[in-house]
């Protein structure tokens, strides 16, 4: 975290509401990981036209997308964010993914960013109940099961760019198995 960003916890109980919509966060939840500590082999996906939720499958196919996406290096040109996502107790383990928007370059991977603007963590249940709509982003932010730190103003100046991300992330959640 750069030292110029205001650090701010969002989504904690007794704190602000957030000012985080939907598909924000849909894209952002939509996600590529990382496993701390995992020490059994990712199972493969369900059938060959669909990708498991968080699997290296489904954090490929959505790199290539994100990469692809002329809408988000247009952004990429204008903005600068890095996003970590955490989504923890997963059926592989804790999972880590991230997306970096600079310099005219979009890119989505696995593993925390360096120099991450935002972090947000939640547990399997909940982002596998935002990415399929069973749960409102802003209620699990609300509710706590979403924390999000990091500088929530540049998030909000960048809901172009996540707009543009949730538009990417429609292509692959089309084939997502979320079991």
């Amino acid at each position: 975290m750069t030292g110029h960003h205001r650090r701010a916890a969002v989504g904690l109980p007794g704190r602000e509401d957030p000012l985080v919509d939907a598909p924000l966060m849909r894209a952002l939840i939509g996600g590529a990981h990382r496993h701390h500590g995992q020490t059994r082999q990712m199972s493969a996906d369900a059938a060959p036209d669909r990708v498991r939720y968080l699997s290296l499958a489904w954090i490929r196919e959505l790199s290539a997308a994100v990469e692809a996406s002329e809408r988000l290096a247009e952004l990429a040109a204008d903005h600068r964010l890095r996003v970590t996502q955490i989504v923890t107790d997963t059926p592989e383990g804790d999972v880590a993914y991230h997306l970096s928007v600079a310099d005219g370059t979009a890119s989505f991977g696995a593993g925390p960013v360096e120099d991450e603007d935002v972090r947000m963590q939640q547990d399997w249940d909940t982002a596998v109940a935002v990415a399929t709509g069973q749960l409102n982003a802003q209620e699990a932010f609300v509710t706590g099961r979403i924390l999000l730190t990091g500088d929530r103003e540049l998030l909000m100046a960048s809901l172009d760019v996540f707009a543009a991300l949730d538009s990417v992330f429609n292509e692959v959640r089309a084939r997502t198995d979320y079991s």
